[in-house]
């Protein structure tokens, strides 16, 4: 049985660099605590080859030269920890969180799945780099050793079994430290400096020096803490991982320094978090149906229009929010992206944002093949687009698929947002126009007026000025069926329809003919065919 541990080096800037891409070419320092008195609370390799150390004040680190100054965030920190914890559950359910920069893996049953254990352990640092966190990563038989040297090696590393106090020895005494308290070996880190400040004395330098001492000697001068980190730098420990519940929640934000205004810039910062969204999605093996974008407006900033827009919103906590519903399940970053703007061109924010947040309700992703008999589609991804462009210029509610509404009123329907059909139903509906045959009545847009002339309360005749061919004898008509209703709203409707036959020339034409009971006038509201 083998584990593997993924540890994030100077885990603090991990979660900056995430957010910022560009600053892994610089030497970074994160700072902690309150203005003026903020301290360094982190840095990265180029940063401490400047000389950069924890707990220097931000005076002096400004005065060490080209090192960029971040505060610590701790948004960002909780949302490199999720993406850590999607990298490992993608490999393997069985995933122990000891720390927000350490995981442990499983490896149980996953050789017939990956391949071979190196292999699965430089997949595991390719993965968690798509998510954009730089890892050690390591494989062990046994929990204590994987995390030992994910802290004490860089890269990916693979220690065969019976070779862990060989391959762990080199290490300085205080990776054995770090990975205790990770591991909880030790009750707090006062007695874990206390047992280091002993060692030091004895010339205890490495792993080595300590796997030496003789065990009796060292549980009387050390007690049983002692004989557990002996163990532990031997590579004798073992014990079993609690698995943490895996939590289906991809969330990505972003915290700006300056309020943004333009929405080119917006799109920018957007398309990052989309990519890492999807990468977590991709991770888990997922799509999704929902984005849910939430921006934090400055609230200092106000106009007529924004005004009446938050209006029942408390100072300081405006937030605009828009949803947007996919069709199927999807997961590209692109039309995501450019969904999104095509939405704020539609609707603008009305205001300078503070912080972006990004949400993605996770589904299952589609699985579709296509027919051999059914008519050809566009792509769901392509016809997305397409749909939203035609929004942007038309407005959202001059577009989409009508559906009746419940009511005897002619021609009631409302737009509905537009779906296609699936395979399934598409073949039932070729099955079942097959077996029966309708007849379509094609709407007039706007409906024809007519001049009628009635035999005993029937149409008997008549003429069309628009159109020539509507007009002759009625050879056959049946009805009336009045209709009325809405008589409390302004707009009330009360009308006689008929369904009439009329010759001209050679051919007879089924009209729906129409008298409106409330200003008398006649016109043909459509033609059957």
């Amino acid at each position: 049985m083998f584990f593997a541990c993924i540890f994030v080096p100077d885990f603090p800037v991990e979660a900056i660099q995430r957010s910022e891409p560009k600053l892994r070419l610089q030497a970074v320092a994160i700072l902690d605590g309150k203005v003026p008195l903020q301290k360094v609370f982190a840095q990265n390799e180029k940063a401490r080859r400047g000389g950069v150390e924890p707990g220097i004040a931000k005076l002096e680190v400004e005065a060490c030269g080209n090192i960029v100054l971040r505060s610590r965030s701790q948004l960002q920190e909780d949302l490199a920890h999720a993406a850590l914890l999607d990298c490992a559950q993608s490999f393997s359910p069985r995933v122990e969180d000891i720390g927000c920069d350490t995981i442990l893996i499983d490896l149980a049953g996953l050789e017939s799945l990956f391949g071979p254990l190196p292999k699965i352990a430089r997949d595991l640092a390719r993965r968690a780099s798509d998510l954009g966190l730089e890892s050690n990563v390591a494989v062990a038989s046994n929990p204590g050793t994987a995390v030992i040297a994910a802290r004490g090696f860089s890269g990916v590393t693979f220690i065969p079994q019976g070779t862990e106090s060989e391959q762990l020895g080199g290490l300085p005494i205080e990776v054995l430290f770090e990975a205790g308290q990770s591991l909880q070996i030790y009750d707090h880190s006062q007695q874990a400096e206390q047992i280091l400040e002993t060692l030091n004395r004895w010339g205890i330098r490495n792993l080595r020096s300590l796997a030496a001492l003789p065990e009796v000697a060292l549980s009387e001068r050390l007690g049983q803490q002692g004989v557990r980190l002996q163990k532990l730098a031997r590579g004798e420990t073992f014990r079993t991982l609690k698995p943490v519940e895996p939590l289906l929640i991809f969330e990505e934000a972003i915290e700006l320094e300056h309020p943004l205004v333009l929405l080119e810039p917006l799109a920018f910062l957007l398309g990052r978090l989309l990519e890492q969204l999807c990468a977590r999605l991709n991770a888990r093996a997922l799509a999704t149906q929902e984005l849910r974008l939430k921006l934090e407006l400055d609230s200092s900033c106000r106009d007529e229009e924004t005004e009446q827009r938050f209006s029942g919103v408390s100072e300081g906590s405006r937030i605009f929010e828009r949803i947007l519903h996919l069709p199927v399940p999807l997961l590209d970053a692109k039309l995501f992206l450019k969904l999104i703007q095509l939405d704020l061109n539609a609707h603008p924010p009305g205001g300078p944002i503070l912080k972006i947040h990004l949400r993605a309700e996770p589904v299952r992703p589609r699985a579709a093949q296509g027919g051999l008999f059914l008519p050809p589609s566009p792509e769901p991804e392509k016809l997305e687009l397409t749909l939203a462009r035609i929004a942007g210029i038309v407005g959202e509610d001059k577009f989409g698929s009508p559906a009746l509404l419940d009511t005897y009123r002619a021609n009631g329907f409302r737009m509905q947002r537009f779906v296609p059909d699936s395979h399934e139903s598409l073949k039932n509906k070729s099955s079942d126009e097959n077996n029966t045959a309708v007849t379509a009545l094609r709407i007039f847009r706007p409906p024809m007026p007519v001049t009628v002339t009635l035999r005993d309360g029937s149409p008997a005749w008549i003429a069309c000025h628009k159109r020539s061919e509507i007009q002759g004898e009625i050879l056959w008509s049946a009805g009336p069926w009045r209709s009325s209703g809405d008589w409390w709203e302004r707009e009330s409707w009360s009308r006689d329809e008929w369904d009439i036959a009329v010759q001209a020339e050679t051919e007879i034409t089924l009209y729906r003919l129409v008298h409106d009971l409330l200003d008398g006038r006649w016109f043909v509201e459509g033609m059957y065919d």
